[in-house]
């Protein structure tokens, strides 16, 4: 009996994460979860920022093709049509919505200013450059002139599909499971993004694209939880810099595929295509076993425990546990189904709830409020692209070091505060010294996609596993609607050359200021239940007592069978 109080006082120190360690918390089995969500995650930057390129507006002007057929122009040379037909722009170039009301031949004699002119809107459609794409929503559509913001309404559009989608995939996998719900993003996202290039109508193809944002989106945020659930605590920020480099490489390769497709509809194809290889390797991804012990289902989680302990080669420390042991590592409450209510009911969790929301939103709209708002590189936009998708290395590179040599909050408050800090500056640097602007915005483009990926593996150990997806869904609902305003904000330029400017760079000091109120999860266990983060759960000995005499749980020690 002596070695039996020994077994029963180590299972009242048990925690997940010693279970983690002890069958190897980033070994082989780790790495294949990795590498498998890899080629899902690559996927959903290439979404987020095609319509940078299926939706971008080429050269036009008025398609004169029908007073050519009548024969009005005789032997003129095609930019001889063009002068006497549409007006010029003060750069030289065709005016791109407007035409003469008719033939003005006199302006091929005399240097007759064309302003005056009296002119129409484009009678019969528009004429496209072709000479940088075959194809795009514009060109397919028409938007362009009136109809100009409905192709800027296709991010919108899609965006608000993706922040209802992380509210909706947050809820359901924390119940139901995170294996089957990614199952449904990955089918789902890819049936919806091939079904758009289909598109017969506009309406239809926004709908799809609509579509395609819920959908998708319940990838990023299900692989996220679940390859933090799966690793211990010195492998946490490891994790989150592999999970979030797959963005920069998407984000990099997006302007390969763009260069080498130039039509909207095969280069939609081509970014959604690993979904179908995702598909495939799902089949191998398990099912986190925090959740399943969560919601009492210690015969599952022990199997996928056995799997993992197996392929990391500690087959003899699983072998010591049964399954009724495992359910010491929760309380009663695992078998409660749990919504986004939960996040509000208690005062901790609605104060953490109300924190990491205001980050969140915080970050996104700065962040896609840069990006949107760098120029003057003076490359072309394949080359563009390349380079915003590279700078998130060395920023990531440095968030890793950072993590832990400072811890989570600090990163997070130094790298919004830092963000802030250079609009603030951009806004008293002349607009004709771009390259200063430039240098400028880069630097406060790299600090917020820092804060952006501390923030995510930062709120993941925030939360605790029964609500930790419907955590991370409400998170990242704030965040899609902080992308879908960044838009908005840069449009209020045209009141004041600075006004956008000065909001993102409030948002990024007041996202500094909130940062700092959260506690430090550096070296921490992840929290199992709401009880944990209120500091109310209660004395677990009871149960341990139950389990005194039975060989249930590792120890360090051998047990003595009388």
């Amino acid at each position: 009996m002596k070695t039996l109080r020994k077994v029963s006082a180590s299972t009242k120190t048990m925690k997940f994460e010693d279970l983690i360690t002890e069958i190897n918390g980033f070994g082989r089995f780790q790495k294949m979860m990795l590498c498998i969500s890899f080629v899902g995650r690559f996927t959903i930057p290439c979404h987020f920022l095609l319509s940078n390129f299926i939706a971008a507006i080429p050269s036009h002007h008025c398609d004169i093709s029908s007073l050519d057929a009548e024969g009005i122009f005789g032997n003129l040379t095609q930019e001889e049509k063009l002068t006497v037909s549409i007006p010029a722009q003060d750069d030289g170039t065709p005016a791109s919505c407007h035409m003469f009301s008719y033939p003005q031949f006199h302006l091929l004699t005399n240097s007759f200013s064309s302003s005056e002119l009296p002119v129409v809107p484009c009678q019969n459609g528009w004429e496209y450059d072709n000479s940088t794409f075959i194809s795009t929503l514009v060109t397919q559509w028409d938007l362009v002139c009136d109809n100009k913001g409905m192709s800027k309404a296709v991010t919108t559009i899609f965006f608000i599909g993706v922040m209802f989608g992380a509210a909706f995939f947050g809820g359901m996998s924390d119940r139901f499971g995170r294996k089957p719900m990614l199952l449904v993003s990955y089918i789902s996202g890819m049936a919806f993004a091939l079904a758009s290039t289909f598109s017969s109508s506009f309406i239809m193809f926004a709908v799809l694209r609509f579509f395609s944002g819920f959908t998708i989106t319940g990838i990023v945020i299900i692989s996220s939880v679940l390859n933090l659930e799966w690793v211990d605590i010195q492998h946490r920020r490891l994790v989150c810099i592999i999970d979030s480099m797959a963005w920069a490489v998407g984000s990099t390769s997006l302007s390969l595929f763009a260069f080498c497709i130039r039509d909207w509809r095969w280069l939609t194809v081509a970014v959604t295509s690993p979904l179908l290889l995702s598909t495939v390797l799902w089949w191998w991804v398990p099912e986190s076993a925090r959740w399943l012990i969560a919601n009492g289902k210690q015969e599952k989680a022990h199997y996928y425990l056995h799997k993992c302990a197996v392929m990391n080669r500690k087959e003899e420390v699983i072998s010591r546990i049964k399954p009724e042991a495992l359910s010491i590592i929760v309380t009663d409450e695992r078998k409660k189904n749990y919504s986004y209510l939960d996040l509000f009911r208690t005062p901790k969790m609605r104060r953490l709830a109300i924190l990491t929301g205001t980050i969140w939103f915080c970050v996104a709209i700065m962040t896609y409020g840069i990006s949107l708002n760098i120029t003057g590189f003076g490359l072309n936009m394949y080359l563009t692209q390349f380079v915003y998708g590279a700078i998130e290395v060395p920023s990531k590179l440095m968030v890793y070091y950072l993590l832990e040599k400072i811890g989570r909050h600090k990163t997070e408050a130094g790298a919004q505060l830092l963000a802030g800090i250079s609009l603030m500056i951009n806004i008293f640097i002349p607009k004709d010294q771009w390259v200063g602007r430039t240098v400028v915005a880069v630097l406060g483009k790299g600090f917020a996609v820092a804060a952006f990926c501390t923030i995510v593996l930062y709120s993941s150990e925030l939360y605790p596993t029964v609500l930790r997806q419907n955590g991370m869904g409400y998170n990242s609902f704030l965040g899609r609607l902080g992308v879908c305003l960044a838009p908005l904000v840069l449009l209020l330029d045209s009141f004041w050359g600075h006004f956008s400017q000065t909001i993102l760079c409030s948002v990024g000091l007041i996202a500094s200021v909130v940062a700092w109120q959260l506690p430090e999860t550096r070296d921490q266990c992840l929290p199992e239940t709401i009880e944990d983060v209120e500091g109310t759960r209660k004395n677990l000995s009871k149960d341990h007592d139950k389990l005194e005499d039975k060989d249930k749980i590792i120890t360090n020690e051998p047990t003595e069978v009388h």
